[in-house]
């Protein structure tokens, strides 16, 4: 007897791969920005994806580079994108990545 549904976002890889997929349907708003919440909620809700699950895929694609996180956090771009955000390259959200020491 099973009493836990399978969870199709366990593994980071298959979370990241979805949430990727999310970012590339979601249309730019300014400068290639793409508001974080347009991730989150269709990842969180529709796909009902877990908190875990999501920060897990996160992380991965922006160690990756895959994804951009502004130090906001409130807004992403794929790297491929055009970003100018005070008229210099914004950098990718250090907080995320894994630390040089440990």
């Amino acid at each position: 007897m099973k009493l836990t549904a399978d969870r199709p976002y366990a593994e980071p890889e298959a979370a990241a791969q979805r949430l990727l997929e999310i970012a590339k349907q979601v249309d730019p708003v300014m400068k290639g920005r793409i508001y974080i919440e347009l991730i989150n909620g269709p990842f969180l809700f529709r796909d009902r994806g877990s908190p875990a699950e999501y920060g897990a895929g996160l992380k991965l694609l922006i160690e990756r580079k895959e994804l951009m996180m502004h130090d906001s956090g409130t807004f992403v771009w794929l790297p491929d994108q055009a970003l100018l955000v005070d008229d210099k390259q914004a950098e990718p959200a250090q907080h995320l990545l894994p630390s040089e020491s440990g």
